[in-house]
């Protein structure tokens, strides 16, 4: 997690935040952070999401919890070693089993947004595996990580 109390603007609406340094092999032939790597990114984003917002608790003990559907990523500007990245993640839609996260990419070594995207998530019940409807506990909880009703 970083120190919420000195975010760029950018990213001053996410209650998740991952501080992650770029790593030499994060880099493909091009010298460039390869572009599977912000898929990564964004997974350490939401397990910073469960983390802030208390949830992880609810979900270990319950056999059900989120599944990921599916991920968009705009790649805005390559990164390259050596550098360190913000990424923050908040909730944008829930639905009555999926969730929408958002996510963004920040370079702190070119202070700019580098990346963007979002996550598509099902409330899923492992033990019978489907979908199931998000409980109210789990709602709550994600209204107040994000000081609003989502």
């Amino acid at each position: 997690m970083y120190d919420l109390e000195n975010l760029p603007p950018e990213l001053i609406d996410f209650p998740a935040v991952a501080k992650v340094p770029v790593q030499w092999g994060d880099m493909d032939s091009f010298q460039h952070v390869n572009n599977v790597v912000y898929l990564r990114w964004f997974e350490t984003s939401r397990v910073c999401y469960l983390e802030v917002s208390g949830l992880n608790p609810i979900l270990e003990g319950s056999g059900c919890g989120p599944i990921l559907v599916s991920v968009h990523c705009n790649y805005r500007k390559q990164l390259r070693y050596p550098d360190q990245v913000l990424i923050g993640a908040r909730m944008v839609k829930l639905g009555g089993t999926s969730m929408k996260v958002e996510h963004i990419v920040y370079s702190t070594a070119q202070q700019a947004v580098v990346a963007d995207g979002d996550s598509s998530v099902v409330y899923f019940d492992y033990a019978n595996q489907k979908a199931v409807m998000i409980p109210d506990e789990v709602r709550t909880m994600i209204g107040k990580a994000e000081g609003k009703e989502v």
